[in-house]
């Protein structure tokens, strides 16, 4: 049991249960921001060269993607973050036995599910781009930018899984590092494969799967020499069926949440692809403008789960309340001072990744309208992490699912069959799904127990109950 001990911390680890709150949540969440930013250069890389360097229809098939990767994406992410969660108490609770016994289940079970999930996202791709109307001249690029993905999805399972292992004991920087190496790979493949090679939509789609492959690599390299508790042994490699049906049962809620909210966003899509190819252009563009603008609030909601993780891990209530206060200060003001030059140089933005005027006008028109409303996610964001840290990742669940998914897919039908099928009506389901979401999820955040779902004793009250099971007749059996 010392040898145990003796690991539970290791150098870059960072203890959240002590210190300045803001302090803890800014270093968090700084450097999982930039590696969220490195992140979405991926598809942002990839779709600015096909969008400069092939064809308007190569551009439009690998931006418009995005909702049928991020089905199968969500799911995994969401059931990731059940292990964060796991591994963040027991780390607070300073249990390092149950850490490793988390990291290790949590590795075979991503290795699992990225066999299925390979062959289930392969397998879907016909039935998906249909579904979202695909026009005829963007099926062919947009099948094959799939295809490729989906077998190499593996590595971008493992990256994610191994950065939220390191982030659970608040480890956030090294993430990044990996992040940055791997989106520096993926931008000078993707320039020599369709600049040299003049691979098209096939080779920014292999840029892409070896540059997350390299992630993968590197995080789990990371994991095996680690000095904490979170070393991985590959000899070690098992499943441990309690910390799996811990992990299961707050990361499914998610799961479901995130795949759903992502499969309807098809439905979204659908009703964008019936106004064309420039459309489609200027709301891939306004999409990945998009992603950037809510890096920032869901970097510091990471940040809240893995702090509210910890504090609930040694039973510190207040102190995980007063962290998710200053999460949503900070998240709200970062927002806000990011939607402000987005407004303001809305062309020019659009233009880096299509210089088509037709699809400037969309992409422009679109950031104008949505940008004000960002704030909003915010509220939704914080809490949600917030709530998942504290182990309750089914009331985030029904409520976003309600907002983003029955609400929303109500307001489009409406919208678009009896009031008003033009661009902008159309577009703004997105910030009213933001509000109802906020709404909801503030009332029920102030209504509930943070720690009324807290998952793990810490280490005075498991050492207390081990010894009374000693004591009882038959204990030591």
């Amino acid at each position: 049991m010392a040898a145990a001990h003796s690991l539970s911390r290791g150098k870059r680890d960072v203890d959240m249960t002590e210190g300045s709150i803001p302090r803890h949540i800014i270093n968090f969440a700084f450097p999982l921001l930039i590696g969220n930013i490195f992140q979405q250069l991926y598809n942002t890389v990839d779709t600015w060269v096909v969008g400069n360097y092939v064809s308007n229809e190569a551009f439009s098939a690998v931006g418009t993607v995005g909702p049928i990767i991020n089905t199968l994406i969500g799911f995994f992410m969401g059931l990731s973050s059940g292990a964060g969660v796991v591994i963040s108490q027991y780390y607070g609770a300073k249990r390092p036995e149950k850490v490793h016994d988390a990291v290790h289940t949590a590795i075979v079970m991503t290795l699992v599910l990225g066999i299925v999930f390979t062959a289930v996202g392969i397998l879907m791709i016909p039935a998906m781009l249909n579904l979202m109307k695909t026009p005829a001249e963007v099926m062919p690029e947009s099948s094959a930018y799939l295809t490729i993905y989906f077998a190499g999805i593996l590595g971008l399972m493992l990256y994610n899984m191994g950065a939220g292992i390191l982030r659970a004991v608040g480890d956030s920087k090294r993430p990044f590092y990996f992040l940055v190496v791997s989106a520096v790979l993926n931008t000078v493949l993707d320039l020599v494969f369709v600049l040299q090679f003049n691979m098209g939509v096939r080779g920014v789609a292999y840029a892409t799967i070896i540059a997350q492959g390299v992630s993968a690599v590197l995080i789990l390299i990371t994991l095996m020499r680690s000095e904490s508790c979170i070393r991985l042994t590959l000899w070690h490699l098992k499943i441990s069926w309690e910390m799996l049906g811990k992990i299961v049962r707050i990361g499914i809620p998610a799961a479901i949440q995130m795949a759903v909210t992502a499969f309807s966003n098809i439905f979204v899509q659908s009703y964008i692809n019936y106004f064309g190819a420039d459309c489609m252009s200027g709301w891939t563009a306004y999409s990945k403008i998009d992603q950037l603008i809510l890096l920032p609030v869901q970097s510091i909601a990471l940040a809240s789960t893995t702090f509210v993780g910890q504090n609930l891990g040694i039973n510190r209530v207040e102190r995980a309340k007063r962290g998710v206060r200053t999460a949503l200060c900070l998240g709200t003001g970062a927002t806000i001072l990011i939607m402000i030059p987005v407004m303001l140089f809305a062309p020019q933005l659009v233009t880096f990744f299509n210089g088509k005027a037709e699809v400037v006008a969309y992409g422009t028109l679109l950031l104008r309208w949505i940008s004000p409303f960002y704030v909003l996610a915010c509220f939704n964001q914080i809490y949600a992490g917030a709530l998942r840290g504290a182990g309750n990742s089914r009331a985030p669940m029904v409520i976003m699912l309600c907002s983003f998914v029955l609400f929303r897919q109500c307001y489009l039908y409406i919208m678009a069959n009896f009031i008003s099928n033009e661009i902008i009506p159309i577009a703004m389901g997105y910030p009213a799904g933001w509000l109802v979401c906020s709404v909801a999820t503030g009332l029920y955040f102030r209504n509930v127990e943070l720690s009324s779902t807290r998952i793990v004793e810490n280490a005075e009250a498991a050492e207390a109950a081990e010894e009374a099971e000693e004591e009882q007749p038959g204990g030591a059996l």
